[in-house]
């Protein structure tokens, strides 16, 4: 019986997986120019699984090695000629793991034998070009795991050698392609060696083409694996609508992916709206080398924490730059995304992880004490009292804060007590995410997902009625796309003459606002 795959290998047998022959397709057509390139995705992004299918998908028309960094001593990276002799003892391997042509296989025995320590550059050429003369087929390499040998300079000249022989391969025949997979990007490897080297960005490899190729997994891709897994188990869900609402909640990262499916097989839970979101809290509620390699990054890089709790708390629109390292280092693993000349949180589950955990460091604080306190105010029989969250939290606010611009209090942070308030409220049952399109200076859309509901608040700073009246009308647009009736403002305005409190509802266009002044 078939599985997801969420261990990161390619076997169609044994898995459900997206069909990525378009993509397989694009990198056929740049090892055909002779391309050399580098995939660089996050954790568990599908690279492993992206390889392998490289390799089936070209071994009809070229010789493909495909080898791993993963595992290989720091001792065979101290300097060229180690890292030289690794590499061929590699291919070696290889020759035995996957059938190659006779005459590679032997040169690679008498060149490669089982403890060999170094091959210098001279020597290293000449191997490349026979292995390259005796093959039949052009030869393609693909390494995997690159980040395991990149914490080494010995490494970075292995690479400085491959281009070398790439410059000069219409003299002396070389490798058809070379494609490395790994997080960090060629271009950033000495930020692992020396963090504080200024020259960081020089690339020893700067041979290499951009990978533009989208591996995300797309709604339609993610509803043709569930078509397949339906049939199978005879189901009778619309996997179109859950497909698009896991790449809603996931922009179709791979493991993220597999996983929210993984677990709605196992849970035999409904695949449905209520389905996806019950697997989407557990995974964010449950340890994942992932999510532990995101926390680690972000101690690792605090630039990178505070470009992130810029954009999330405080609705920031960095513009992207290539030079600027935070911005650099979120899009290389894959935390944000560039969207309208910006960059944003990824994907919506990255963003409800973000908040989990930047508010979990804040959980000693006023606001999360005085949620976890009024908790039990809010719930009825499974629903949430919204109205009454907000009034509590007004008091909260009064009790706590001087509202007014004498005060040190700064406007943005206003938005982000709240989410410290409300965390507590909601914590281990439900989660809430921000509508990016909403997401700036003045205002945001907080959607709450709480035992199969949904509720919609609209937090934003008070700039006067004529902007409170778009702000209106852009929540009831939202209301519609979520088929809800009723929706909350928050307001905080920092007028001395301000009336705090609940305001009357309002109708319009047929749907209930309910308003609330700080």
């Amino acid at each position: 019986m078939k599985t997801f795959n969420t261990a990161g290998t390619c076997r169609p047998n044994e898995h459900y997986m997206v069909d990525i022959t378009e993509r397989l397709e694009i990198i056929r057509k740049m090892v055909t120019k002779g391309d050399y390139f580098c995939i660089n995705r996050g954790r568990q992004y599908g690279k492993t699984t992206t390889l392998e299918a490289i390799r089936k998908h070209l071994s009809d028309e070229y010789l493909v090695f495909s080898i791993s960094f993963e595992g290989v001593d720091d001792n065979y990276f101290l300097d060229a000629a180690t890292a030289n002799a690794a590499f061929l003892r590699l291919l070696r391997r290889e020759t035995r793991i996957a059938p190659k042509d006779d005459k590679v296989k032997e040169l690679l025995e008498e060149v490669a034998p089982r403890g060999l320590k170094s091959v210098d550059n001279f020597d290293f050429t000449d191997i490349v070009a026979e292995l390259c003369e005796l093959s039949s087929k052009p030869v393609v390499v693909l390494i995997d795991e690159v980040d395991q040998a990149g914490n080494n300079d010995g490494f970075i000249k292995f690479l400085g050698g491959l281009r070398s022989m790439f410059l000069n391969r219409d003299s002396h025949p070389t490798f058809q392609s070379v494609i490395l997979a790994g997080v960090y990007d060629v271009k950033n490897l000495k930020l692992k060696i020396r963090p504080e080297d200024q020259h960081q960005y020089n690339s020893p490899w700067n041979i290499a083409v951009p990978f533009d190729v989208d591996m995300s997994l797309s709604a339609e891709g993610i509803a043709g694996m569930l078509a397949e897994y339906k049939a199978d188990h005879g189901l009778d869900f619309d996997e179109k609508a859950v497909a698009q609402m896991i790449r809603d909640y996931t922009s179709g990262y791979p493991f993220l992916v597999s996983r929210i499916c993984q677990i709605i097989d196992a849970e035999q839970w409904t695949w449905n709206k209520d389905g996806v979101l019950k697997a989407v809290n557990k995974i964010l509620t449950e340890g994942s080398t992932l999510f532990d390699d995101i926390a680690k990054k972000l101690d690792e890089f605090p630039e990178l924490e505070r470009t992130i709790r810029g954009v999330l708390f405080n609705g920031y629109r960095y513009s992207f730059n290539y030079y600027d390292k935070a911005t650099n280092l979120a899009l290389m693993f894959n935390f944000v995304k560039q969207q309208n000349g910006a960059f944003a949180v990824a994907c919506r589950m990255f963003e409800i992880w973000f908040y989990e955990y930047f508010i979990s460091q804040d959980k000693n604080s006023a606001d999360f004490i005085q949620g976890m306190t009024d908790k039990s105010q809010f719930i009825h029989d499974g629903i949430l009292d919204i109205p009454l969250l907000m009034q509590r939290f007004i008091v909260h606010m009064n009790q706590t804060y001087k509202m007014d611009h004498d005060n040190e209090f700064i406007e943005n942070d206003a938005r982000k007590v709240f989410l410290t308030y409300l965390r507590p409220v909601i914590n281990g049952v439900g989660s809430y995410h921000i509508e990016e399109q909403t997401r700036d200076h003045d205002r945001m859309d907080v959607v709450i997902d709480y035992l199969g509901r949904q509720y919609v608040i609209e937090l934003k700073i008070w700039r006067g009625n004529a902007y409170n009246e778009r702000g209106e009308e852009q929540l009831c647009r939202y209301l519609e796309y979520f088929d809800l009736q009723e929706g909350y403002l928050l307001s905080f305005c920092f007028n001395k003459t301000k009336q705090s409190g609940l305001l009357p509802p309002v109708v319009l266009k047929g749907r209930t606002l309910i308003e609330a002044v700080v």
